[in-house]
């Protein structure tokens, strides 16, 4: 199963990523564009997702996974890392990274997720 370090790992690995840490949550964005919320104290974390992806993950697995928020037709799962094996976590994190970064960093990126 997942830890925040290994959400710190994966995140640290795709490009243009920054970190803002607020009280009570911190805020990753790629060049500006935000597709991921971590939640310390509840070993959770937010995920930018299609509506369908969305709505797949929670129909599946609620115990996993559960409904943020939708907003600018995408939607948000959050996902409790402790459920979730880090490979699975990894497609997740570059998935949320790839619908918010510019397409010259998804080009340059291709499809090699993070390991």
């Amino acid at each position: 199963m997942s830890s925040i370090d290994d959400f710190s790992s994966l995140v640290a690995q795709l490009p243009g990523v920054t970190r803002t840490d607020r009280a009570r949550w911190s805020q990753f964005d790629v060049l500006g564009q935000r597709f991921a919320y971590l939640w310390e104290r509840t070993v959770t974390v937010g995920l930018k997702q299609t509506i369908a992806e969305q709505l797949g993950l929670v129909g599946e697995r609620p115990d996993v996974f559960e409904v943020q928020f939708t907003a600018h037709g995408f939607g948000w799962v959050v996902v409790h890392l402790e459920k979730v094996e880090r490979d699975e976590l990894a497609e997740l994190v570059f998935e949320a990274w790839r619908l918010s970064a510019p397409a010259e960093l998804v080009a340059e990126r291709a499809d090699r997720l993070p390991v």
